[in-house]
């Protein structure tokens, strides 16, 4: 493979990673709503969880996998449900 089609393949690679970071943000955002918090901030302090870094999960920061999962519990939400349709969005 060439420099140039290796370079395409990794940026290419990355928009596609960013995409779903974004996507997942978007979820968290909806079921924090969904749970009756209207402020982020009130949702991290209430469940121990840095407001500054929940804040930048909600704008598509990259997240743990068991950090995601201990949010999803503080919501009630699986990970199957948090997942649903997540291609579609």
């Amino acid at each position: 493979m060439t420099d140039k089609k290796q370079k395409d393949v990794l940026q290419n690679n990355d928009n596609e990673e960013s995409i779903y970071l974004k996507k997942i943000g978007e979820r968290l955002k909806f079921f924090r709503k969904k749970a009756g918090y209207t402020n982020y901030e009130y949702f991290a302090y209430d469940h121990n969880i840095s407001r500054p870094q929940y804040g930048k999960y909600e704008a598509g920061a990259n997240i743990q996998l068991n950090t995601l999962i201990k949010i999803l519990k503080a919501m009630n939400v699986s990970l199957e449900e948090f997942f649903i349709g997540f291609n579609e969005l």
